[in-house]
């Protein structure tokens, strides 16, 4: 029997490294590092705890608007965090799968992220990860996709959306205070249980996970009904 006082799909939106480097008077680059070292360990908190996916707001459609050197260091986190976890991830069975455009990004990075598909594909818990991504632009895109195949409806829609290969959202998280999707799983979040919490991103750790289950836990889910 499924224990439904524990998530089965938890999405982080990992907001807050650009201000717990600014605390702290360093580069915002510090403020992704650290947050880079925040991620890992919350992908080993919820092995630990039993979460099965976990879907992260890594970069999104429109973080291209921000200024070149910013980019440069969240593109070379990304390079150092795939060549520093892929062997812990195959070696833990974690599956990772990518959501939004990633084949935007510089040619090494889209053949790092694929090679790195390629290795965890025998994976038994996912780690889904939103690279380019918005919620709009994806919703946009599976509606075109359910009209092209003549039939236009929640459930047809929800099989075009890059996530429909996923478990049901049941838990957003965001951090740093922030209390706002940030075009972030729209349509997945409809009814997930949602908790803001003010711990910047670099901070958040296994406690702070566990408090957001407990609140999880806590709450009735009534989808809607009475």
């Amino acid at each position: 029997m499924t224990d439904l006082t524990t998530p089965r799909h938890v999405a982080i939106i990992m907001d807050g490294n650009g201000r717990w480097a600014k605390k702290r008077h360093l580069p915002r680059a510090m403020g992704h590092r650290e947050g880079g070292e925040a991620l890992r360990r919350t992908v080993k908190a919820c092995d630990k705890l039993g979460i099965d996916c976990l879907t992260l707001y890594a970069f999104s459609s429109e973080n291209w608007k921000r200024d070149e050197e910013e980019i440069s260091d969240l593109m070379n986190l990304m390079r150092r965090f795939i060549e520093a976890n892929l062997d812990d991830m195959v070696e833990q069975g974690v599956k990772l799968k990518i959501i939004g455009d990633y084949k935007a990004f510089q040619p090494d990075i889209v053949e790092r992220l694929e090679y790195a598909l390629a290795r965890t594909s025998g994976g038994s818990r996912t780690l889904a990860v939103a690279l380019n991504y918005g919620a709009q632009q994806e919703i946009a895109r599976a509606a075109a996709k359910a009209a092209a195949a003549g039939e236009v409806s929640v459930d047809s829609i929800a099989a075009h959306l890059d996530t429909a290969d996923l478990l049901p959202l049941d838990l957003l998280i965001r951090t740093s205070g922030e209390v706002r999707l940030s075009n972030f799983l729209l349509w997945q979040a409809a009814y997930a249980e949602m908790i803001f919490t003010d711990v910047l991103w670099p901070d958040f750790d296994e406690t702070h996970l566990r408090a957001a289950l407990d609140e999880f836990a806590k709450r009735e889910r009534r989808y809607g009904g009475r």
